[in-house]
């Protein structure tokens, strides 16, 4: 066998490494490319882990503390507010026992392209009559989330809340809440927020929240949206127009406009309230998205914060109208 010289068996062994690397190469590219559609078609299904609160101990304190650093406004240990510097609001619907509603604001969602986050409980979830409203509002990609099973009163109304549920009691409910979402598809994994029944809440519930890899959330105060629920007959009746002029006058007022909302109302307000808010749903719509909102589901408005705010689109206060 003849001798073939060092240098050249190194430079046919180079010439043959390289060869197989491009192959290697342009095989991983291809494997990409078959797998891209239906990784495109789940991306929007990947979600953002929890979040929690700083180490800053007022953000369990009973008085709202703004994080310096992702901007959330924290109460108690539960977000009370997304991040300020952008132009993007998170329409909350909570649901119990009604929901005539439903169909005019997923309607008026899906007219717009816009997006919102759903909690409902356990017996919503449970009642025939409202199965077709949950799949749908999965299927057109909306945030569905947990309300508790019962819609139990966690605490008192009083000044100083004083609990009314126990640890264990409180995570069963929880619990039983999150297999019934299951029910529609809803992986555990994916749900990440959690807003408690009557939007009432202590310190102790947001960490029991957090126990359980949920972040406890509630309403943006400032507006008369949470209203929406109440009848006629009550003395706490708030009318349709004062609620919806309630939301512009904040987005008015506030130096921030409705940057970073989370503005709850209500599925169904039931037999007892003539005067149905969602007949005006899609007016809100595009006032709000005539002075530069965005409608995103509640994990994008807060996992936002995890990147970062110098370097956020739509920074400062969206133009409104006098």
């Amino acid at each position: 066998m003849p001798e073939v010289p060092v240098e050249r068996a190194l430079s046919r062994w180079g010439e043959s490494a390289r060869g197989v690397l491009v192959k290697a190469r342009i095989g991983q590219i291809g494997l990409i490319l078959a797998l891209a559609p239906g990784m495109a078609g789940c991306a929007h299904r990947l979600q953002p882990p929890p979040v929690a609160p700083p180490a800053d101990p007022r953000a369990l304190q009973r008085a709202p503390f703004t994080d310096p650093v992702t901007g959330l406004t924290w109460q108690q240990g539960a977000i009370r507010r997304g991040p300020p510097h952008r132009r993007d609001i998170a329409l909350l619907f909570t649901a119990h026992t009604f929901a005539e509603g439903g169909e005019t604001i997923l309607d008026e969602l899906a007219r717009r392209g816009a997006k919102a986050s759903f909690f409902l409980t356990g017996e919503f979830l449970d009642t025939p009559e409202f199965a077709p409203l949950v799949r749908r509002m999965v299927r057109d990609g909306h945030y569905v989330g947990p309300h508790s099973d019962r819609h139990l009163l966690y605490c008192s109304w009083e000044r100083e809340p004083q609990l009314l549920v126990t640890r264990a009691q409180f995570r069963a409910d929880l619990a039983a809440n999150l297999r019934k979402l299951e029910r529609f598809g809803l992986r555990r994994a994916v749900i990440r927020y959690f807003v408690p029944p009557y939007e009432h809440y202590t310190a102790d519930i947001a960490t029991w929240t957090r126990e359980a890899g949920l972040t406890l959330i509630s309403f943006t105060p400032g507006t008369r949206s949470t209203a929406d629920y109440t009848g006629e007959a009550d003395k706490n009746f708030v009318p349709t127009d004062t609620i919806f002029e309630s939301i512009l006058q904040r987005e008015r007022a506030d130096p921030h406009g409705l940057n970073g909302f989370l503005l709850l109302l209500h599925l169904g307000s039931g037999p007892g309230r003539a005067d149905k808010f969602h007949r005006r749903f899609g007016e809100l719509l595009d006032v709000l998205g005539a002075r530069g909102y965005r409608f995103v589901r509640v994990e994008e408005l807060l996992g936002a914060s995890l990147s970062g705010t110098a370097t956020a689109r739509g920074s400062g206060r969206p133009r409104s109208s006098p």
